[in-house]
């Protein structure tokens, strides 16, 4: 009851409902690692372009989301760090570095950790908001994931535009859509929670 209600507050994130403290934020850490870990061997290549449809980003997204900034961030430096090491949890199993698409795990950490902040601020409580929250989160993968395959690749700007960023573009927009669907209702139902423990 106490943890739903400190759940609730403003500055609180859906990763908060769960009880513990330091050992729930290592668990939730290593989790979220994990989590896009898995989801990036739901690869789909695309023809033409070395970068394929993950359910990656979707991952990154929603572990902003639950697990706030400071957790998440963590969680995606640890899934970078891990994969430079070796473990081999990139896309298509792979690890390390020369992947023409490492600049978008770079900008895992940096979108977790803003989505993260943002849904501490309330925004994943609306549809609305959320759909803003999870835009940005988006854009920040972009921004660093397209110079970095430009580098890479030896392309200019508008090649990498095509290569990383416009076909994906109609996937994203679902992504975010279901996001503005999941994280919300999620919150409603802790309210609903809140609301029956209190009776």
């Amino acid at each position: 009851m106490a943890t739903v209600h400190a759940a609730r507050r403003r500055d609180a994130v859906l990763g908060d409902l769960l009880p513990g403290s330091l050992a729930r934020d290592i668990a939730l850490v290593a989790g979220s690692a994990l989590f896009v870990g898995l989801a990036a061997q739901i690869a789909v290549p695309l023809p033409g372009t070395p970068v394929p449809v993950t359910g990656q980003t979707f991952a990154v997204l929603l572990a902003g989301a639950a697990l706030g900034w400071g957790r998440a961030a963590l969680g995606m430096a640890l899934y970078l760090a891990a994969g430079m090491a070796g473990v081999p949890w990139f896309v298509d199993g792979q690890s390390g570095t020369g992947l023409p698409t490492l600049g978008y795990v770079i900008g895992f950490v940096v979108a977790a950790a803003v989505v993260g902040r943002l849904a501490e601020r309330g925004g994943d409580r609306t549809p609305l908001r959320t759909v803003g929250t999870m835009a940005l989160g988006t854009t920040i993968m972009y921004a660093a994931g397209v110079p970095y395959l430009m580098a890479s690749l030896g392309v200019d700007l508008g090649k990498a535009l095509d290569l990383g960023l416009t076909p994906f573009l109609a996937g994203d927009a679902l992504k975010v859509l279901l996001a503005a669907g999941l994280l919300p209702a999620a919150w409603k139902l802790v309210g609903r929670r809140a609301g029956t423990a209190e009776r």
